[in-house]
């Protein structure tokens, strides 16, 4: 059952051919014989995930047709999601301890829609990193090959989807955290438009950049999943008040007139030869389609690594100055008094990544600095993102790699940051922009996947699925799965 499509899932819950429970019980059995030596799962909900699948069955037997269409579906949340009764630990030492109250929003519409919750996901701490290495609970490991990373901060969904351990999961993208454990895993995954799915509930890392959307295996089922996700939150003063479409309504439309643009920043130095002959070749495929491909610029592409760096980090030091201690998360045994409470807290509960993070963030929005880094930056934002209006102007979407190369070794860049934080070199850029962008299976470089980044204008999410679907229609990339031995090793 876990080679099944999500849609194909469905059509064998409603047509009888299996039940939720028995689909769930299947993931379940996975999970614990395969996610030892993978890590992808924090925190596995065998009891809750199998009342959640018993009660879809009891609703799909009785219904009548009108059940929301992923009822009864499996599927994984990002441990940064709040989930009420079950422990949402943000990959970090802080929150190993912290069991919410409530639902974040993409939860509660996930139950909503009938999908039962298999658990929560491994990720990079507070969702800082490009390899999932930074998790208190130890790395995530590619099930291509488990001696690489799956990427991050995603990581866990990536690979859980990529593994068979869920048909579906949640992430969250702050400046490529979907879309490049997406492509080193080879799954689809879509980082919506900013705004376009609630961010309440959703840890924050930096709050003008991080965005949910949804990850699987192809662009059909991201539809499904972006469905119930989508949607104004009168309770999120950043969501959108802008009308959902059927994000499945799209996906067979031809691309016939289709104006892809290729930044010529993308396929310059820093890409591996054999990764971008790949991307090539599946732009190919778009142009038989009927698709257009155009050369355009992005003239400040070269600056959004800086910029990232200084405006995440400068969000972060301020979203994580709630974690002291006082109010929940971890807390030092037997302070001497408040700022033995703060400091120790603070460093015992975060890991080196966030401390860089926070260091840098604190400098940046210092009075001495802020004019000179943190302003500066914001500026630059507003460059880059006239870049993309401007080229826009002259074609539909915009295509290139998802990231430089596949997937690299494990502790090959951990004690490299700078090595590490250009693994995001082609991503960072859309979230500055709060753009959506997908990334699409595009084939394998030394037995490694690779994926096709693609970009749209703002709320162009149908758009983007479609291309990836036609992409999909015309090779079986998304349908090549890791040879399966104990743990997903190759």
């Amino acid at each position: 059952m876990h080679d099944l499509t999500v849609a194909q899932l469905i059509d064998g819950l409603r047509s009888k051919q299996f039940s939720s429970t028995e689909l769930t019980r299947h993931y379940l059995e996975r999970i614990s014989r395969l996610d030892p030596q993978l890590n992808s799962y924090i925190t596995v909900d065998e009891s809750g995930a199998l009342g959640a699948a018993a009660a879809a069955d009891r609703a799909l037997a009785g219904a009548s047709g009108n059940l929301p269409a992923l009822t009864g579906i499996p599927l994984a949340h990002k441990d940064i999601f709040c989930t009420r009764d079950l422990r949402t630990s943000c990959g970090s030492r802080m929150l190993d301890n912290f069991v919410p109250p409530y639902d974040a929003t993409v939860v509660s519409r996930l139950r909503d829609a009938g999908a039962v919750t298999l658990g929560k996901t491994n990720m990079d701490e507070f969702a800082m990193g490009s390899s999932n290495e930074s998790s208190y609970y130890g790395p995530c490991r590619n099930p291509w090959h488990p001696g690489h990373v799956p990427g991050g901060s995603s990581g866990g969904s990536a690979a859980a989807v990529a593994a068979g351990l869920a048909p579906l999961a949640t992430g969250t993208d702050t400046g490529g955290s979907i879309r490049q454990p997406a492509a080193l895993c080879g799954i689809t995954g879509l980082k919506p438009t900013y705004g376009r799915v609630s961010r309440l509930g959703m840890v924050a890392f930096a709050s003008s950049l991080d965005q949910g959307g949804p990850m699987a295996r192809t662009a059909e089922d991201c539809a499904l999943l972006l469905n119930a996700m989508a949607g104004h939150d009168p309770l999120d003063s950043t969501s959108a008040q802008q009308a959902v479409p059927d994000f499945s309504g799209e996906l067979d439309q031809p691309l016939a007139g289709l104006r892809i643009g290729l930044p010529a920043e993308y396929f310059g130095d820093g890409l591996d030869a054999t990764t971008g002959a790949q991307v090539r070749e599946a732009l190919s495929l778009l142009e038989q389609a009927g698709a257009t491909l155009v050369d355009i610029q992005l003239p400040h592409t070269a600056l959004s690594i800086p910029t990232y760096y200084i405006l995440a980090p400068a969000e972060a030091s301020t979203n994580l100055a709630r974690y002291d201690g006082v109010r929940y998360g971890h807390r030092c045994e037997d302070p001497a008094d408040l700022r033995d409470l703060y400091t120790r807290t603070r460093e015992e509960g975060f890991g080196d990544e966030v401390k860089r993070r926070i260091l840098v963030g604190t400098f940046a929005l210092s009075a001495a600095s802020y004019d000179a880094y943190y302003r500066k930056a914001q500026q630059v934002r507003r460059l880059i993102a006239r870049d993309f209006q401007d080229a826009f102007a002259q074609v539909d979407i915009i295509a290139g790699p998802t990231t430089p190369g596949p997937a690299f070794a494990l502790g090959a860049k951990t004690d490299d940051p700078l090595s590490m934080y250009l693994e995001d070199v082609y991503t960072l850029a859309v979230n500055l922009a709060g753009l959506p962008g997908l990334s699409a299976p595009a084939g394998r470089v030394n037995g490694l996947p690779v994926g096709l980044q693609l970009i749209g204008n703002h709320f162009q999410e149908s758009r983007l699925l479609n291309v990836a679907h036609q992409l999909q229609q015309r090779s079986d990339w998304h349908l090549q799965t890791p040879p399966e031995t104990e743990g997903g090793a190759p």
